[in-house]
């Protein structure tokens, strides 16, 4: 019992360490990802294009990125887990693509 409760222990404490991680990771690459789009402000700026126009060229690409990425997370989330486990356990016929895996 002793070692479980150790075993556990160890385990929340690399979990919590894995979560700090992520969390730099992910301001890290936000930080990198603004540092890109002030870029490319700077860059239209010296091409002669209006600070208006600019800022604006980077809002839309910021939005197509998220639109992007929602319509990858939508489809995802097309299919909730365990979808397969529970048409079974219900008695109900296998999916077109459940058939194809």
């Amino acid at each position: 019992m002793h070692l479980a409760v150790l075993d556990a222990r160890r385990a929340g404490v690399r979990l919590a360490m894995l979560l700090s991680a992520g969390l730099v990771i992910a301001t890290l690459v936000v930080t990198a990802w603004m540092g890109f789009v002030a870029a490319g402000i700077v860059w239209m700026l010296g091409e002669g294009v209006s600070w208006v126009a600019a800022i604006g060229v980077a809002a839309l690409l910021n939005v197509a990125a998220a639109a992007a990425l929602a319509f990858w997370a939508r489809h995802l989330v097309s299919e909730m887990p365990f979808t397969a486990l529970l048409r079974q356990l219900r008695g109900e016929p296998p999916s077109p693509v459940d058939e194809k895996h």
